[in-house]
């Protein structure tokens, strides 16, 4: 049975909660009278209709207008949001915040594509292009208007003194960001296998599928240091505003957060369902606590009809349907990076050797303006397109980072674009060429089709693996990008179901040893959990694609419930049997979910000190979930001589360290422990530390969660850090696919960044209890829901 008691108590729980804004302005709107606003940019006057939700429905004669009306709607409500992530990209805070933040300017800036701008844009399909230009259009619109009544600026512009940056289209080429990838895996292995203990890696990183390491022909690990990251490592290009960059935080931490950070989708076909429709569900699951991730809109115009979630700052809708066809997506794991070590001249290191001659690095020289200092001069460095991280002259070395984001053509800010205008499944493979980062696309069409496509750059490898940076003498270089037709997928599958949440999911007899993807995954708790309510659901409903959304059973739990010692110490005792009872639901309200939470920390850190060897403990800082509860279920020899004995001794002196915790946390009386009193979800405004923006944007809290990182309603995590709620679905979405009026959505906490708007926080008590709400799509469901309306009209 699906464990759904806060989806199912949910008026229970929006009837108590404290300051709910769930009371929205009902009908009238369709007889209301327009509000006209006049901005350049348009070509023709646009339609904005908001419904009692806040969705707006952005009805066009063009597609350029379409999406200039997107680029407004994204401007007027997360402005300050989508101007910081272009000031970080571009490498431009140090001319707003100072001299503090040059270092993360001059890093962003290297990575910048430096090909022929012009060029990529002329290669993009020319519709594609034209929504891009409304879209850019659009938000320098709302940045005009602000600028002609600065009254309406977000609060953020007059309590930090700066004002946004206008758009240009050659941004969306320019940018590439910077992302360390496996970057920091690769020195890890090398200098595990110089020390000798390579074995002790699978503890932390586990291959899969199972691999074995080979390393690079004349790669020297024992040369290989942290120092080789450069810049990759955050700690290099430090932001004062720590909350905006990626976070400065230890080795396990960022291995923690980098697979914590994942999504759950599921496509149901006609056969499966209880519709006689397909059903496709997705919950993205993306940090939460600070900016929302994902904004609502409807975009109408000839050859386009599309609504859902886009990603602010991103044109298009990344989760949602057309008036065709239903799309989800959730991380596909793509080893889309490599270092390559490179040897330089022994007396000019602006040389490096590649393919049997020395060549000059390639150099830009750049310009940083900062804000009360002069203008730092910079020279950024490329091989062969590739940035260069970091140099050690004195060693006649540097190294290079291979990244497919940095590729000609790699412009994934144009990729959802193509998929929004897409007609059917054919048409979606040509879309896909210009989709680069890692994706499980989930569709499903009006006509009963379903199909699962993983796309994005896969790098061909043709000496290595990708599991050890490389020589960079060229002959490690990669030769191309693997072709989407030859990624793993399926179309109509006879099961009449498939699922993904971020598990290895390489079908059985995919040619991986000539195709090399990844050989890091998630863990697959969660699409186990997944997998197990499919299979029993002869017909699925949408209730049931709503409620597996929120369900909290926890397969470690189980896991661990198996392992319970029969005689269990004294000081154990009594988180033994309160396990036992339990039905391993992480709930809210959970006394045991508590005791849990407490146990299986203590667990990882008694196993990790048994299994982990001495002089491996300051490269794997942690041991991974699923490997660790495999090793204690087999017996295995690393675990000692009595391997069960040892077993059960980790996991009593785990039972009684929870224990002790969960009275320190929860009080002395167990039946009062409950997990989401720990387990809160609180949102305040990414900078925060800063006092008066603290005193402008109060936070959104109250709300305890149940959850964690391995159940399908994913709530994570990171202990180190508390037991605030730290990533998961903030936005959650399902299609009842041709009845498209049937469908759901959540979002959290609203459309708007803003505390003066009334859809700053309406969605909070919503998410919180899990009531999904209509996604209202036809024209008389638009119409009989409408709550206000807008007319864009171009300036004379």
């Amino acid at each position: 049975m699906i464990q759904r008691r806060a989806f199912l108590l949910a008026s229970v729980a929006l009837a108590a909660m404290p300051g709910s804004l769930l009371a929205k302005p009902r009908g009238h709107g369709g007889s209301a009278k327009p509000r006209t606003v006049h901005l350049t940019g348009a070509r023709a006057p646009v339609e904005v209709i908001e419904d009692e939700l806040g969705v707006p429905h952005v009805r066009a004669a063009s597609l350029h207008d379409a999406f200039f009306g997107q680029g407004y709607l994204v401007a007027r409500d997360r402005l300050f949001q989508i101007d910081m992530e272009q000031r970080r990209d571009m490498g431009r805070m140090a001319e707003a915040f100072g001299p503090r933040f040059v270092a993360a300017d001059r890093a962003a800036r290297l990575f910048l594509y430096r090909g022929d701008i012009e060029a990529e844009l002329a290669a993009l399909p020319p519709d594609v292009l034209e929504c891009a230009q409304g879209y850019v259009a659009g938000v320098n619109a709302r940045i005009d208007e602000l600028a002609a009544d600065p009254a309406q600026l977000p609060l953020e512009y007059g309590l930090l003194g700066i004002s946004p940056l206008r758009w240009d289209i050659r941004n969306l080429v320019r940018g590439r960001g910077i992302g360390m990838g496996d970057a920091d895996d690769e020195v890890r292995r090398a200098q595990l296998h110089a020390r000798g203990l390579l074995d002790a890696d699978q503890l932390m990183a586990p291959l899969r599928p199972a691999w074995s390491f080979t390393v690079p022909e004349g790669l020297d690990t024992a040369a290989v240091t942290d120092a080789d990251l450069g810049i990759l490592d955050s700690s290099a290009r430090p932001l004062p505003f720590d909350s905006i960059q990626e976070a400065q935080l230890d080795p396990q931490q960022r291995w923690t957060d980098r697979f914590a950070l994942g999504s759950n989708a599921w496509t149901i076909a006609p056969s499966r369902s209880a519709t006689g429709r397909p059903i496709l569900a997705n919950d993205p699951h993306l940090g939460i606590g600070g900016a929302g991730p994902r904004h609502m809109v409807h975009l109408t115009a000839p050859g386009l009809d599309v609504i859902g979630a886009g990603a602010p700052g991103l044109p298009g809708i990344m989760q949602g349907h057309t008036d065709r066809f239903a799309f989800g997506r959730t991380n596909f794991h793509i080893d889309q990076t490599d270092l390559f070590i490179l040897r330089t001249k022994k007396d000019d290191a602006n040389q490096y050797w590649h393919k049997g001659k020395w060549k000059v690095f390639e150099t830009f020289e750049d310009e940083i303006a900062v804000k009360g200092a002069p203008p730092e001069r910079v020279t950024l460095r490329y091989a062969a397109g590739r940035p260069i991280v970091s140099q050690d002259a004195a060693r006649d070395r540097a190294v290079a980072f291979a990244t497919v984001s940095m590729l000609p053509g790699a412009n994934q800010r144009f990729a959802i674009i193509a998929i929004n205008l897409a007609k059917d499944w054919a048409s979606l493979q040509q879309a896909f060429k210009l989709h680069v980062s890692p994706t499980n696309l989930h569709y499903a069409d009006i006509d009963g089709n379903t199909g699962w496509q993983t796309i994005g750059f896969t790098p061909r490898r043709p000496k290595h693996d990708g599991l050890f940076p490389a020589p960079g003498d060229g002959d490690f270089d990669w030769t191309g990008i693997l072709p989407v037709q030859d990624m793993p997928h399926v179309y109509n599958p006879r099961e009449g179901w498939f699922a993904s949440a971020n598990q290895m999911n390489l079908p059985a007899g995919y040619p991986y040893h000539e195709r090399i993807i990844s050989f890091g995954w998630s863990d697959p708790f969660r699409y186990d959990r997944i997998a197990e309510v499919l299979r029993a659901q002869p017909k699925h409903r949408i209730e049931d694609s709503i409620a597996l959304q929120h369900d909290v059973q926890s397969l470690p739990a189980r896991a661990l419930l198996k392992l319970l010692p029969a005689a269990p110490s004294a000081d154990a005792a009594q988180a033994t049997a309160l396990l036992r009872r339990w039905d391993c639901g992480i709930e809210a309200d959970s006394a045991a979910a508590l005791l849990y939470e407490m146990v299986m920390p203590a667990l990882s850190s008694g196993f990790y000190e048994r299994v982990v060897p001495a002089a491996a403990r300051d490269l794997i800082p942690s041991v991974n979930l699923s490997e660790m509860l495999r090793i204690l279920a087999s017996s295995d020899k690393r675990l000692g001589g009595d391997p069960a004995a040892a077993r059960d001794a980790l996991i009593d002196r785990a039972l009684a360290a929870g224990w002790k915790r969960a009275v320190e946390l929860g009080g002395t009386d167990p039946a009062r422990w409950q997990w989401g009193d720990l387990h809160r979800v609180t949102i305040a405004h990414p900078l925060s530390s800063i006092p008066a923006i603290a005193a402008a944007f109060p936070k959104i809290e109250g709300g305890r969660s149940g959850g964690d990182g391995t159940t399908p309603m994913a709530r994570g995590f990171n202990a180190k850090r508390g037991f605030n709620v730290s990533h998961g679905a903030s936005y959650l979405f399902v299609a009842d696919v041709g009845a498209w009026d049937n469908s759901r959505f959540l979002l959290l906490p609203g459309q708007s960044a803003d505390p003066r708007s009334p859809r700053y926080r309406d969605f909070y008590p919503l998410w919180l209890a899990g009531a999904m709400q209509p996604l209202w799509f036809s024209k008389a469901a638009v119409e009989r829901h409408a709550a206000a309306r807008l007319i864009l009209t171009p300036t004379l």
